[in-house]
C-alpha cells in the first residue's frame, strides 16, 4: 500500500500527520500551522484588549462562575466555534501572552485543525453537532474523520471503496471494513476521543484512483497450527492412566453433589466418562503404535 500516503509519527506533530495524512499529500508543515496559531492569538488578544471592537469574525462573551470571580471566554470565528463543539479559553489578564492555539511541543488546537481544513475548502464538525447527526449512523457514506484525545489526533479516511485508519503512531495504514468502522469509531469515543466528521470536496490522490480500480484483499485470518510430535503431544501410558483415574474420580464426585437437584445428570456424566475413556485409550493406542514403529526403527 505504498500509493497510500501515511506520515509516522515524528516529535509531537501529529496535528500536521493527521491533516497530510487526511488530505494524502504534504500540504501542511509545522511552521504552516504555526502561523495560523498566530493568526488566531493576535485576533483573540485584539479583542482581549478591545472589547468594543466589531469584528464579523470574533466574538466576545462574559460569563460569570459559579464563584464571585468573572471569566472572559473569546470565540474566533463563532460559526466554526459552534459546529466544533468546543469553546477557546482565554485568560483575562492581557499580559498573559502564552498562546492557547499551540505550544513548544508541537501540539496545535482544534481551532488550527478547523482553519487549516477551511484553507483547503473543507470543513471540521462535531459529529455531535446537530447539523451532522447522521454521519454517526452511516459513517460510510462520508469521506473522512478526525479523532482527537488530549494532545493526539488522528485521521481515518475513505480511499476508493475502502476505509483505512491513518494514525501517525502505526507502522502503515490499517484497513477498516465497513462494518467495523460504526464500531471503531464508537469505540474511540467511548475511550475519550472526540470524532470529528470532514465535509467539502476532497484533493484529488493517486490512492483514491488506484483503490477505486483495485480495492486492498486482506487473506483470510487463519489460526495458528501447532506441530504435532510423538515426544510431545502424546500421553504415555503412566500418564494416561493417572489423568484419566483424576477425571474418572472428580465426575464421580460431581455426579453425586449434582444428582440430587438433576436425576439425568449421572447418565450424562457416565456418557461423558465413557467418551472420555474412549478418547484416553485411541491416544495411548497411538502411543503405543508410535513407540512399536521406534523400537522396530532401532532394532534395523
Amino acid at each position: 500500500m505504498d500509493y497510500i500516503f501515511h506520515e509516522k509519527q515524528e516529535d509531537a506533530l501529529c496535528a500536521v500527520h493527521c491533516l497530510n495524512s487526511l488530505l494524502q499529500g504534504q500540504y501542511f508543515s509545522a511552521v504552516d500551522l504555526s502561523n495560523i496559531a498566530q493568526r488566531l492569538d493576535e485576533a483573540e488578544r485584539t479583542v482581549r484588549l478591545d472589547p468594543t471592537v466589531n469584528s464579523p469574525s470574533c466574538v466576545l462573551e462574559s460569563e460569570t462562575a459559579s464563584t464571585s470571580d468573572s471569566r472572559t471566554r473569546v470565540k474566533f470565528n463563532l460559526k466554526s466555534t459552534e459546529s466544533l463543539g468546543l469553546s477557546t479559553t482565554a485568560s483575562d489578564d492581557a499580559a498573559d501572552e502564552k498562546s492557547k492555539n499551540c505550544d513548544d511541543s508541537g501540539f496545535f488546537s482544534v481551532q488550527v485543525i478547523y482553519e487549516a481544513l477551511s484553507i483547503m475548502g473543507l470543513e471540521l464538525i462535531n459529529c455531535l453537532s446537530s447539523r451532522v447527526s447522521d454521519c454517526l449512523q452511516s459513517p460510510t457514506e462520508e469521506r473522512g474523520f478526525i479523532c482527537n484525545y488530549r494532545v493526539h489526533w488522528l485521521a481515518i479516511r475513505r480511499l476508493g471503496t475502502q476505509w483505512f485508519n491513518l494514525n501517525s503512531l502505526r507502522s502503515e495504514p490499517e484497513l477498516v471494513s465497513d462494518t467495523y468502522l460504526s464500531i471503531y469509531l464508537a469505540q474511540l469515543r467511548t475511550d475519550g476521543y472526540t470524532v470529528f466528521v470532514v465535509r467539502g470536496e476532497f484533493p484529488s490522490c493517486v490512492a483514491d484512483e488506484v483503490l477505486t480500480l483495485s480495492p486492498v484483499t486482506i487473506p483470510p485470518i487463519r489460526p495458528p497450527v501447532t506441530p504435532i510430535s510423538p515426544t510431545n503431544q502424546i500421553l504415555s501410558a503412566t500418564t494416561l492412566s493417572q489423568a484419566l483415574q483424576t477425571a474418572n474420580k472428580d465426575d464421580r464426585s460431581a455426579s453425586s453433589a449434582s444428582s440430587i437437584s438433576s436425576p439425568n445428570t449421572s447418565m450424562n456424566m457416565d456418557e461423558q466418562q465413557e467418551l472420555d475413556l474412549a478418547i484416553a485409550l485411541s491416544l495411548q493406542s497411538q502411543h503405543e503404535h508410535l513407540t512399536g514403529e521406534s523400537h522396530r526403527n532401532s532394532n534395523s
